[in-house]
C-alpha cells in the first residue's frame, strides 16, 4: 500500500478541534473540513463501537490522514481507494465496500487488532503492520493531530469541536437519515429499539417527522475530562461533525448548546447528560 497524502479536504477549513489536555498538546488547535470532520467523526464512532480503546482510534485517524487526507478518494496508487487506501485486489473488500467509511474503517480495525500490543507500539509501527505502506515512517508525523481529534471525538475531551457549515451549502435535515447515519456509525443501540428500526427503513423513519431528535446516552461507559459520560460528548462531537451533511444545526448536551453561528456556548437551561439533543435545520 503506497502513501498518499492529501493535505485539506473540499473546500475551506470550516471546523476546529481545540484542546488544553496537555497529553494531547497543551492549548493546540487543529483545523479541517466539513468533510474531514464528518470522516473523523466516523472513523471515530466505528472504532469505539467496536470497544476499541482511543489508542487505536488515534492510530487510525493518523492512517487516515496520511493515506488520503481523511477523505474518501476514489483513486490512488494501482487500485487503492477510500480513507485508508485499501486495495480490492489485496482482500480489502469490494470497490463499492471500500468506499462506505464506516466498512473500511471496520476493516481498518479488525486488522489492527490482530497486531500483538498494538496499543504499545509506535504508532507508525502499528499503522505499518496494517497497511503494509512503502513509506512505513510517514505516519509518526499525524499523530499530534490524530491524538488531538481522538480526545474530542472519542468525547474524553468535553465541547473540543466546533464546525461552522456556511449557510448555503447547509441543507434541510432529515430525522430518518440522522437515524440512519447514527446507526451505521454506532450501531443499533445507539437508538431505542423503535428508532433503530425506523432507521432501517427510511420510509418508516420518515414519517417519524422532522425537528429535534433526543438520542439517549448509556451511562456505563467512562467519563471525560469533566466528569461526565464521554458517550454524551462523542454523540454531541458526532453531530457536529456531521452537522453540514446531515442538516444538523443544533446539538446541545450537558449544559452547552452549539450552534454553526456561535459554537459551543453555556446554555441557560441546563440540557443534562442522559440525551444529546439535535436540531434539524428546517
Amino acid at each position: 500500500m503506497t502513501v498518499q497524502y492529501v493535505t485539506g479536504g473540499t473546500g475551506s477549513d470550516q471546523c476546529t478541534v481545540e484542546s488544553a489536555d496537555g497529553s494531547a498538546g497543551e492549548g493546540r488547535t487543529y483545523r479541517l473540513t466539513s468533510e474531514q470532520a464528518a470522516n473523523a467523526a466516523t472513523i471515530s464512532a466505528v472504532g469505539t463501537t467496536r470497544g476499541m480503546p482511543e489508542r487505536a482510534v488515534t492510530i487510525a485517524l493518523a492512517t487516515a490522514l496520511q493515506e488520503s487526507g481523511l477523505r474518501n478518494i476514489e483513486h490512488g496508487d494501482r487500485d487503492s481507494l477510500g480513507l485508508f487506501q485499501q486495495r480490492p485486489s489485496q482482500g480489502w473488500g469490494t470497490e463499492k465496500q471500500i468506499l462506505d467509511p464506516v466498512y473500511s474503517a471496520g476493516k481498518f480495525y479488525e486488522h489492527l487488532a490482530e497486531v500483538p500490543g498494538y496499543s504499545r507500539l509506535p504508532l507508525t509501527v502499528a499503522a505499518q503492520r496494517v497497511q503494509r505502506s512503502g513509506f512505513p515512517q510517514a505516519y509518526a508525523k499525524h499523530e499530534p493531530d490524530a491524538a488531538l481529534l481522538a480526545a474530542a471525538l472519542t468525547g474524553r475531551a468535553p465541547a473540543a469541536l466546533n464546525c461552522d457549515p456556511p449557510r448555503s451549502t447547509a441543507g434541510t435535515g432529515e430525522a430518518a437519515k440522522v437515524r440512519a447515519a447514527l446507526v451505521g456509525s454506532f450501531g443499533k443501540d445507539v437508538l431505542p429499539s423503535e428508532d433503530a428500526a425506523a432507521a432501517e427503513t427510511p420510509a418508516a423513519g420518515a414519517a417519524a417527522g422532522t425537528g429535534t431528535l433526543s438520542v439517549p446516552v448509556q451511562t456505563a461507559r467512562r467519563a471525560g475530562q469533566d466528569g461526565i459520560p464521554q458517550r454524551g460528548w462523542e454523540l454531541a462531537h458526532w453531530a457536529v461533525a456531521q452537522s453540514e451533511a446531515l442538516g444538523i444545526d443544533e446539538v446541545a448536551y450537558a449544559g452547552k448548546k452549539w450552534d454553526s453561528g456561535s459554537g459551543w456556548r453555556t446554555e441557560r437551561k441546563d440540557s443534562g447528560t442522559t440525551a444529546v439533543r439535535m436540531r434539524l435545520a428546517q
